[in-house]
């Protein structure tokens, strides 16, 4: 009997932004749970170093830590330099770090819209077109997938999320523009657009009674996401299973965002953006 291995990464090299915690972190252990070499990219060096020994030690792959902040385009440059000199080439990139804001629309500052911008949609761009430049174009190869949020297709009720939403809006036509820039160089870009799951931003309230009330009255499956939910998909954009799927932005939200109606109290805030620290907004 033959067996289907097109979901295996053994021998390829996944770049995982966001790598030192929630879904960055997540995401590169999946990567590494089918066998790719990771490297793991963000701000909080201390931590990527303590989840690449995890990993290395979990998954039997090699696990290579590095700083990056996607508000400085000299470090992506920088980070993607070192990753192939590693390496020797990236396969894949996990696009998946950013940041929250809540913010009156009135009263924005041009300061807190452009680190938004700036996490959320610049710098994955420049992160995305370092991975092709450096290594993805010339090897005629790579997976690309983008994190974004079903704020890129809803907004929510009693919370102000204008910049996120528009950088995650962005990046969900970003990654439907370079799918078809970059098909000729067999490069697929995808997207995930995660619901509610369990993590530092979200830790706070998720659990509690009055987000599982939201959830029962407004999401098909009646609750939050959990932890490991998104793995086979992203396996699957990292793979050569999904070889002719290019251009996609696929919601994991237990439906809320497509059946359901998304109207989520003013109480039941993603972290106060205010006051956070500036290594908060960045982690």
């Amino acid at each position: 009997m033959m067996k289907y291995d097109k979901f295996d990464l053994t021998g390829k090299v996944a770049v995982c932004a966001g790598g030192s915690s929630g879904l960055g972190l997540q995401f590169a252990k999946a990567m590494a749970s089918a066998g790719a070499d990771v490297a793991i990219v963000a701000r909080r060096v201390y931590r990527l170093e303590e989840n690449a020994a995890e990993i290395e030690k979990e998954y039997g792959v090699r696990c290579y830590p590095h700083y990056l902040d996607l508000t400085k385009p000299e470090t992506i440059t920088s980070c993607v330099e070192d990753i192939v000199a590693h390496y020797g080439k990236i396969d894949i990139l996990v696009n998946s770090a950013g940041i929250p804001c809540r913010n009156v629309a009135e009263t924005q500052s041009y300061e807190d819209w452009m680190l938004v911008m700036d996490s959320d949609l610049n710098g994955p761009f420049w992160l995305m077109h370092e991975c092709v430049r450096l290594s993805m174009k010339e090897r005629n190869y790579g997976k690309i997938i983008n994190v974004s949020s079903i704020h890129a297709f809803v907004s929510r009720l009693g919370y102000n999320t204008n910049a996120y939403c528009a950088a995650k809006g962005g990046l969900l036509m970003l990654t439907k523009s370079l799918a078809q820039e970059w098909a000729k160089y067999n490069i697929t870009v995808n997207g995930i657009a995660p619901g509610y799951f369990p993590s530092e931003l979200t830790g706070a309230y998720i659990h509690t009674p009055e987000f599982k009330k939201v959830c029962e009255d407004y999401s098909p499956m009646g609750r939050p996401g959990i932890t490991g939910e998104m793995d086979g998909l992203c396996i699957y954009l990292a793979s050569d299973a999904s070889s002719f799927t290019t251009g996609q932005m696929i919601a994991v939200d237990g439906g809320l965002s497509y059946c359901g109606i998304l109207n989520v109290e003013p109480d039941l805030i993603i972290g106060d953006f205010d006051s956070m620290s500036e290594q908060e907004k960045l982690a």
